[in-house]
């Protein structure tokens, strides 16, 4: 647990926890903490059963704000992309009127970028600090986003130039996790919702406005993620119709060799035939002769089909 004095964007660490119990004369205490502090968090600071127990709870929390009498309980998800596989990683928020906590179970990259834009911002208030968190976790969706787009186009790509049957998997997989993720997003947009709309006490007027610029974004993010939705349900169909065209592709070369050998099988059954008049068999250069028109029709055949482009 590390816990830190924020006046003016500026971090003081403090040490005594029993002194975050007492307003600051200037700025407010930043409490980052782990599950297991919230034994020791819960009585000190008041904090309500329910909204602890979700904290500690195994099961993935839905993005949601509640409202208890001395602090609020806000639970986001912040996002992670590795290429393969989407991660949503709970943030839980507890904002009194001079502290703020931030609860997590896995190391989450805002919490660590949030630093200098406190200290950019002056911040001074747990209130202009959640903004500003929240603000830096939508807008991470957007960078997530861009790579998600960077891979369908990959994908795109890959499909066109050399189909393979991992390819569907790549589909049906990324697919399924935007979809997933286009779920989780609803709750998430209502948070932010909330924030900007509802008569919240803990959150000064004038900055409850400026979440109306993130509600906006998470609604575009949410458009962008129907955007690849339909993507992926394109992508699906140029695979299966680059794998008809391939399949096409071998059975038209197949029917090819296959009308080329015709008439050569026709010649070798006609002189394998055990007749004793067949003059042709008693010539002395008739096995040159067959051959070299076996030869003949079989390159006409195939010159003529190339001509016909059906080669």
């Amino acid at each position: 647990m590390k816990i830190r004095l924020v006046n003016s964007g500026v971090f003081t660490p403090i040490d005594d926890i029993e002194t975050t119990l007492t307003a600051p004369a200037d700025g407010f205490y930043w409490i980052d903490a782990d599950v297991e502090d919230l034994a020791e968090l819960q009585p000190m600071f008041s904090l309500h059963d329910l909204a602890v127990e979700d904290s500690q709870s195994e099961e993935e929390q839905r993005p949601k704000i509640e409202i208890y009498e001395n602090h609020y309980f806000i639970v986001v998800n912040s996002i992670r992309f590795d290429d393969e596989e989407i991660f949503l990683r709970a943030l839980n928020i507890f904002l009194g009127r001079h502290f703020i906590i931030t609860v997590t179970k896995q190391k989450i990259h805002e919490l660590r970028a949030v630093k200098p834009l406190l200290w950019e911002d002056e911040a001074n208030s747990p209130d202009r600090f959640l903004y500003i968190l929240i603000d830096l976790v939508t807008d991470n969706y957007f960078t997530v986003g861009d790579r998600i787009e960077a891979r369908i186009d990959q994908l795109e790509e890959d499909i066109l130039m050399h189909t393979k049957k991992s390819h569907l998997n790549e589909i049906i997989g990324l697919r399924s996790e935007i979809l997933w993720l286009k779920k989780v997003l609803g709750p998430q947009k209502e948070v932010i919702n909330t924030l900007n709309k509802k008569d919240l006490r803990l959150i000064d007027d004038q900055l409850q406005k400026y979440f109306s610029d993130i509600y906006e974004n998470a609604v575009k993010i949410s458009e962008t993620f129907e955007t690849y939705r339909d993507l992926m349900s394109n992508l699906r169909e140029a695979y299966q119709s680059s794998i008809a065209n391939r399949a096409n592709e071998i059975m038209r070369v197949f029917t090819a060799m296959t009308t080329i050998f015709m008439p050569l099988t026709v010649i070798t059954g006609i002189y394998g035939m055990n007749f004793d008049n067949m003059p042709e068999l008693h010539w002395k250069y008739s096995y040159f002769a067959v051959l070299g028109l076996m030869i003949f029709l079989g390159s006409g055949m195939y010159y003529l089909f190339r001509k016909k482009e059906w080669l």
